[in-house]
C-alpha cells in the first residue's frame, strides 16, 4: 500500500472510532437516561456496588457495572449534593477479621466510585444508612444488636467516627424473630426535625431529635408508635406533603398507615392491612419495602413469598388505605423498589432471582404495567438514583 493510501486510511479509522466514542459519550449523557447503583448481597456471583442507567423513553436498563468490590452492601445512600455514596456492610462484627462499617465513596464524572474512607458502624449487621438533607449527618440502623449511630460528614464527604449511638432496648412475642431490639431503619421526616426508626425486634417506631450542639441523639416527646405484638416493623416511607407515613411490618405481612404530626413528633394509627390477597395461603411470606407513590396518592408494599408489590390507594380523608391488588415482580424475593426521579418508572429488585425488572407507573390508577425490560445483578437488595444540582 502506498503511503498516501495508508494515511488516508489511518485517518479514516480514527475519524470512525472518534465518532463511535463520541455517541458513546451522548448515550450516557442523554437527558432520557438516568443513573442508579445498586446495593447486593455478595453471597453467591455479585462482588459489590453497580451502576446502571434507566432510559426513560423506553424503560430500558443499561448492563450493570461493577463500580465498587465490597462485601454485602445491602443499602446505600447518596449524598445530597450527588457527588458522595454511602453503604453499609451488612456483616457482623469481627467477622472475617473486619468490623462492620460505613463506607464513603467519591461518584466520579463518569459514574465510578472512589473509596474516600470508612467508619465503624458502631454494631452488628448494618442494614440501613441515611444523611440529612444538609449533608452533614449520616445515620446507620444496626440490626443485629439494635442500635443507631450518628456519624458526621466533612465537606469532602469522607465521614467522621460515630458521636451518638443509641441503644434500644426490649422483645417482642416472636421466638425466633424478636428475642431482642432490630433496629431495621433510620430516616428523618419531610420537615428534618425528627428521625424516626422501624425496629422490627421490639415491634416500635421509635422518634429522635439531633442535639446539634451536643452532637446526640435524643428521644422525642412522644418516643415511639407501638406496633402489633409481632408485627415487625421494617421500613417506613413518608408522604410528599409529611402528613402521613407508612410502615411495612415484615412479620405478619401487614401495612400501616399513619399520620404524622411534625411539630409534636408522634404517629397516630389510623389503618392495617394486609399486603397479601385474601385467598393466599402459602407460610413464609414477609414484607420488605414500604413507598408512596411521587403525589402521595397510592402506596406499595413488596411481598417476598407472593413475590409482588401490593397497590393501596391513600384515602387521606379517612384515613384508610384502600387495596388496588397486586404486581408480579417478575422473579423471587422481592427486596427494595424505587420510583425514577420523573416518576414514570418503578424498578424492582428480585434479590433470588438476581434480576431487576422495571414497570411503567399510572399515576391516575396506580397500577404497575411491566415495561418487559430486565437486567441481571447477583442479589440485588437497594436501588438509589442518582440527581445532581
Amino acid at each position: 500500500m502506498k503511503s498516501g493510501s495508508r494515511f488516508w486510511c489511518i485517518l479514516s479509522l480514527v475519524a470512525v472510532t472518534l465518532l463511535a466514542c463520541t455517541k458513546d459519550i451522548q448515550a450516557q449523557t442523554s437527558k432520557d437516561s438516568i443513573p442508579f447503583y445498586v446495593g447486593t448481597y455478595t453471597a453467591r456471583t455479585s462482588q459489590g456496588i453497580y451502576r446502571s442507567e434507566l432510559d426513560t423513553a423506553t424503560g430500558k436498563m443499561a448492563p450493570p457495572k461493577l463500580v465498587a468490590k465490597l462485601t454485602n452492601p445491602s443499602y446505600l445512600c447518596i449524598h445530597p449534593s450527588g457527588n458522595y455514596l454511602y453503604a453499609v456492610t451488612e456483616t457482623v462484627r469481627g467477622a472475617g477479621g473486619e468490623d462492620a462499617r460505613v463506607m464513603a465513596y467519591k461518584i466520579e464524572a463518569n459514574g465510578d466510585l472512589t473509596l474516600i474512607n470508612s467508619q465503624r458502624a458502631e454494631g452488628d449487621i448494618p442494614c440501613y444508612v441515611s444523611t440529612d438533607k444538609e449533608g452533614k449527618l449520616a445515620f446507620v440502623a444496626n440490626y443485629g444488636n439494635g442500635s443507631l449511630a450518628m456519624l458526621p460528614i466533612n465537606n469532602d464527604g469522607s465521614l467522621k467516627a460515630a458521636v451518638s449511638v443509641v441503644q434500644h432496648e426490649g422483645s417482642s412475642v416472636n421466638q425466633q424473630r424478636q428475642m431482642g431490639p432490630h433496629a431495621h431503619s433510620i430516616l428523618f421526616d419531610r420537615s428534618e426535625k425528627w428521625l424516626c426508626s422501624a425496629d422490627l425486634g421490639i415491634d416500635k417506631v421509635l422518634t429522635y431529635r439531633v442535639d446539634r450542639d451536643k452532637n446526640k441523639l435524643v428521644p422525642a416527646p412522644v418516643p415511639f408508635l407501638q406496633q402489633p405484638a409481632g408485627a415487625g416493623p421494617r421500613h417506613l416511607d413518608f408522604s410528599p406533603d409529611g402528613k402521613w407515613a407508612i410502615i411495612n411490618n415484615e412479620l405478619t405481612s401487614s401495612v400501616t398507615l399513619a399520620a404524622w404530626d411534625s411539630e409534636k413528633g408522634s404517629f397516630t394509627s389510623k389503618d392495617l392491612q394486609s399486603t397479601l390477597p385474601a385467598d393466599y395461603k402459602e407460610p413464609g411470606n414477609s414484607t420488605a419495602e414500604a413507598l408512596f407513590s411521587p403525589d402521595g396518592s397510592f402506596a406499595y408494599v413488596s411481598n417476598r413469598g407472593h413475590n409482588s408489590i401490593a397497590i393501596f390507594k391513600v384515602d387521606r380523608t379517612q384515613g384508610k388505605l384502600i387495596p388496588l391488588g397486586h404486581e408480579s415482580t417478575r422473579g423471587k424475593v422481592p427486596r427494595n423498589f424505587r420510583f425514577d426521579p420523573t416518576g414514570k418508572y418503578l424498578l424492582a429488585e428480585n434479590q433470588d432471582s438476581d434480576s431487576i425488572h422495571s414497570f411503567e407507573f399510572d399515576s391516575k390508577t396506580g397500577k404497575l404495567k411491566p415495561t418487559g425490560e430486565s437486567i441481571e445483578v447477583g442479589m440485588p437488595v437497594c436501588i438509589k438514583f442518582l440527581t445532581r444540582k
